[in-house]
């Protein structure tokens, strides 16, 4: 299975937002591997309104059929840049942070306070206070990633960017 964009890409991105690997971090194509898996894996969820395009045998979410996005037809070829700059971020969140976009949150194991010695710390509850965005539910979410794979989700109307309609 292939990773969305290719090491060179990668390592240009990385450039381009000032971002360097850690040592000893699994290679870029590797990388590129577990983040593309954490992007389709969290997000694929909200594209019911396509289909891939090559059927349910194909590697990864994209590229799809039936897809758009500001409602302009997404040709059926097309791998969205943002798609694969969003699983660049997540391959380098899991090389910063190992296990960031292999690991989920388990919602039943939620800690409200904690008491290390002299220092307590208490915490909102799941969903308040914290990045929800549109991952998966138990997928860790980063608000960068989010933003950039929003515009290719789908919407079922009953969300702030759907659309509302006022019936008679």
């Amino acid at each position: 299975m292939a990773g969305y964009g290719d090491d060179t890409a990668f390592n240009a991105w990385l450039a381009e937002n000032g971002l360097t690997l850690p040592v000893g971090a699994p290679s870029v194509a590797v990388l590129r591997q577990v983040g593309s898996g954490y992007v389709d894996a969290a997000y694929e969820w909200k594209l019911w309104c396509s289909t891939r395009t090559g059927g349910f045998t194909q590697e990864r979410a994209w590229p799809r059929t039936g897809a758009s996005v500001y409602n302009a037809a997404v040709p059926s070829d097309l791998i969205p840049p943002q798609w694969i700059q969003a699983s660049y971020r997540a391959a380098y969140l899991q090389a910063v942070t190992p296990g960031w976009a292999t690991g989920g949150t388990d919602p039943s194991r939620i800690t409200k306070r904690e008491k290390a010695g002299e220092v307590e710390r208490e915490f909102f509850e799941a969903g308040k206070g914290a990045a929800v965005g549109n991952a998966a539910p138990g997928f860790r979410v980063d608000p960068m990633i989010d933003g950039l794979v929003v515009p290719w989700l789908c919407w079922d109307g009953s969300g702030a960017l759907g659309i509302w309609s006022i019936g008679s």
